[in-house]
């Protein structure tokens, strides 16, 4: 299990500043185990997919977005690759207009510098000045609203192995028969299982893992040419089609830019 971001003691405590952020910047991958703790938890990533389970949800998450944990609720994460990631600690009665379960916001421009800001700042007393930003993190949480946006993960460990492998190389185009034989299950079992446990067939999840990938390229500004090769299209034209059958528009539209 990776190392807490912030202690036990914080994690649990009532009394410390009811708003604690934290980043970090780690060039391994990120495990947390699945665990719990007093505070409630926004969390994202600056960059890369998150793996998150919290409560009975399983998510693939782009760093568009970030998930919110209230207090008490079992949760744990896994990045795909270096962890760039951070973290907003909230003390459980400052969450009170919070949402009460687990969900997926966007993040704003504001949310993020806020939570910049506040990493700056340790678990001291705030002063006037930090304790307005700690609020304006909590306004943020609390009026963003939740979004059906993340990618639900299977329950059954087979299943789940596969798309963990899926989502670590998204240029990978085996066939469905092929990750069945790597992962050990039949290709009806494979097929069957995904639709019951995602709601998504495996070439439509494979898809839209592609997809939130592409969502968080386009938003550092890679070129849309780029991107199609990074996550496995055999040509730009392909891609391109793909992303305006899902969001209406071209990539180049969505980002402001030209394809």
């Amino acid at each position: 299990m990776a190392k807490p971001l912030i202690s036990t003691e914080l994690a649990q405590s009532a009394t410390a500043a009811p708003v604690i952020a934290v980043t970090l910047d780690s060039p391994v991958e990120r495990q947390s185990a699945l665990h719990q703790h007093a505070r409630g938890q926004l969390l994202g990533a600056r960059r890369g997919l998150l793996s998150v389970e919290a409560a009975d949800h399983h998510w693939v998450v782009p760093a568009t977005h970030a998930v919110w944990i209230p207090p008490d609720c079992l949760h744990g994460l896994r990045s795909h690759g270096p962890f760039h990631g951070w973290s907003v600690y909230v003390a459980a009665p400052a969450c009170i207009g919070l949402p009460g379960q687990p969900c997926i916001i966007a993040t704003s421009g504001l949310l993020r510098e806020a939570v910049d800001r506040a990493a700056t700042w340790g678990d001291g007393a705030r002063d006037p000045r930090q304790e307005r930003v700690a609020q304006l993190i909590l306004d943020e949480i609390a009026v963003l609203p939740s979004e059906p946006f993340g990618l639900p993960l299977p329950r059954d460990q087979r299943l789940r192995r596969i798309t963990q492998a899926l989502v670590d190389d998204l240029a990978d185009n085996r066939s469905l028969e092929q990750w069945a034989q790597w992962g050990g299950v039949s290709a009806r079992t494979l097929a069957r299982h995904f639709v019951s446990e995602t709601g998504f067939t495996f070439s439509q999840w494979r898809q839209r893992a592609r997809l939130l990938r592409a969502l968080e390229l386009l938003a550092v500004g890679e070129a849309v040419t780029t991107i199609a090769l990074e996550l496995g299209y055999e040509n730009v034209s392909a891609f391109i089609a793909m992303f305006r059958r899902t969001f209406g528009v071209t990539p180049g539209r969505y980002s402001g830019g030209a394809c």
